[in-house]
């Protein structure tokens, strides 16, 4: 298991980004659903908590076999998704991401918003984090990978007519106002013995550029969001989720995802035994004891297709 705490400043209010946050992942998964990967929304409503009042539940499927690296493509399905559980009870959420073929595997993220500069060093109430994992990205100075970089998402040349803001510059983060913290603790976990440190790094690495990537744009984007209310921007959360459901389902249909094509694109992983198959979390039937047959025993195979 590894947890890091991320801090994002903006330079918003928590009230503001109450709209923009909403937006900015609406825009952003419908940008990144299309060739067979992307986002699903598959629920969508109003919910409730004892402690944290009125909030919103979702649940999603993301495709997004492309994106692996080729080490990890060794043992998942060509065509697979990651299950998305988010319960906003805004300024606090709770993310959860699980796929089912892979049950040592989680993420959780506990996200809280404050209006500061990430000065809280126990914004989750229970313990503070320790100093080596906290991690502070900058929106304007921090790498993002190239293939994502925009000059309109470059918050050094952002000039904001609806606010007033912007470019930020070096330093933003100690005097400019308004700004708040976004404050995100995430938990890794892929308990499979060869593989649950570089896959642990690896989650961290994406998620990383994740939160940079939509904090970016949801700055970016200010003048498209900024005086939207609650309704208007529901009413364009959902446009855009039937527009990338559509997308999404369009492009599996075109790139021969239906069952009637699945061994065309089977994967296959080979293990030797019931202690290989229990330690990456698959449950087996009783196997007969080798001794029992003349004929030598082969490697067991799991023709890992999609479900």
């Amino acid at each position: 298991m590894l947890m890091k705490e991320y801090r994002i400043c903006m330079p918003l209010t928590v009230d503001e980004y109450k709209i923009g946050q909403l937006y900015m992942i609406s825009k952003h998964s419908s940008e990144q659903s299309g060739g067979g990967e992307g986002v699903e929304v598959v629920r969508n409503e109003p919910d409730s908590h004892p402690q944290h009042g009125p909030g919103q539940v979702t649940e999603k499927r993301i495709y997004l076999s492309s994106k692996l690296p080729s080490w990890a493509k060794a043992f998942v399905p060509r065509f697979f998704y990651v299950t998305e559980k988010a319960w906003n009870f805004y300024p606090y959420t709770i993310t959860e991401y699980s796929v089912s073929f892979l049950p040592k595997f989680s993420i959780r993220i506990e996200t809280r918003f404050e209006n500061n500069n990430g000065s809280n060093d126990n914004v989750f109430g229970d313990q503070p984090t320790p100093v080596e994992n906290v991690s502070f990205l900058d929106i304007l100075s921090d790498p993002i990978p190239e293939k994502h970089y925009k000059e309109s998402e470059d918050l050094s040349r952002w000039q904001s007519s609806k606010t007033g803001r912007g470019p930020l510059e070096e330093g933003w983060r100690e005097d400019h106002r308004p700004i708040m913290c976004s404050y995100k603790r995430v938990i890794c976990s892929f308990e499979v013995y060869g593989f649950q440190t570089r896959t642990e790094e690896f989650i961290h690495k994406n998620i990383r550029d994740i939160l940079l990537i939509g904090h970016r744009q949801a700055v970016a984007w200010a003048d498209e969001w900024h005086g939207l209310s609650l309704e208007e921007v529901r009413e364009y959360e959902l446009a855009m989720q039937e527009k990338t459901n559509s997308k999404v389902k369009s492009s599996q249909n075109n790139t021969g995802t239906a069952s009637a094509s699945r061994p065309a694109f089977s994967r296959s992983i080979s293990v030797t035994d019931e202690r290989s198959l229990k330690k990456m979390g698959v449950t087996t039937a009783a196997m007969s004891d080798p001794s029992a047959s003349s004929v030598p025993q082969s490697p067991i195979r799991l023709n890992s297709t999609p479900e």
